[in-house]
């Protein structure tokens, strides 16, 4: 019995906007997995050079990102802020943030100093936050922003113990005067304040979204194949 395909203009429509849809997708995804590979690749690299100090930090942000630093200075206690919805490990939390001046400069950076877990019953209610005084000497690691995350409504103010959804270094200097750099720390030395250093890495899932690409890909190869098998099927009905 001879073959004969059935063609119709709406499956074909649908079918083409699937292929697009998912290579699009599929090409996206396949990006992002590229990306993050490239951060790790960069991040084993310059886990390895030496720490960076303060006569060091005049490079481009790209250049400094993920560097290992190391300072001396001491904290501008009276500014701590707190970044909303980061939780760690299934626990809602905060992002505690402060500035920390450079010594001998009128510079300052801002420091992710660590993780702790928000009040189940007065959000708004923080711990006291223990700030070592003094000079001190902090290790970290560059990083060119703060990960973000989805936000309502308007841009908060930046003042004293702000509760935060996301922040840009540019803001914060704008707002409180001090002179920042351009990027911020993720804090890694020991310090007894009770907050948690697990900080997330960057360069993580890029399997996941290798995965979700072949996915993307396989619905447009899927929609491919049954706009055929249904086209010889009406044909053969026919």
């Amino acid at each position: 019995m001879p073959y004969s395909f059935r063609f119709r203009l709406i499956p074909l429509l649908l079918t083409i906007a699937l292929c697009i849809t998912g290579v699009s997708l599929g090409q996206w995804q396949t990006r992002r997995a590229l990306e993050k590979e490239q951060i790790a690749s960069r991040m084993l690299q310059r886990g390895q050079m030496a720490a960076l100090t303060s006569g060091q930090l005049a490079a481009p942000d790209d250049e400094l990102a993920f560097h290992r630093i190391r300072l001396q200075g001491h904290f501008v206690a009276g500014f701590p802020l707190y970044l909303d919805n980061r939780p760690l490990h299934g626990v809602a939390g905060f992002y505690v943030l402060m500035p920390f001046k450079i010594q001998d400069s009128d510079q300052h950076l801002l420091v992710a100093r660590g993780w702790q877990p928000r009040n189940p019953l007065i959000r708004a209610q923080m711990p006291v936050l223990k700030t070592p005084a003094g000079s001190i000497v902090l290790e970290g690691i560059a990083r060119t922003n703060v990960d973000r995350v989805m936000q309502l409504g308007g841009t908060e103010k930046i003042i004293p113990n702000a509760i935060l959804q996301n922040l840009k270094v540019a803001d914060v200097s704008r707002q409180t005067g001090l002179k920042l750099l351009p990027f911020v720390m993720e804090q890694t030395s020991a310090s007894p304040d009770g907050l948690q250093r697990d900080w997330p890495m960057p360069s993580a899932g890029s399997e996941k979204h290798r995965a979700y690409a072949f996915q993307w890909y396989a619905l447009s190869l899927m929609a491919v194949i049954f706009f055929v098998v249904t086209g010889f099927s009406r044909g053969k009905n026919r």
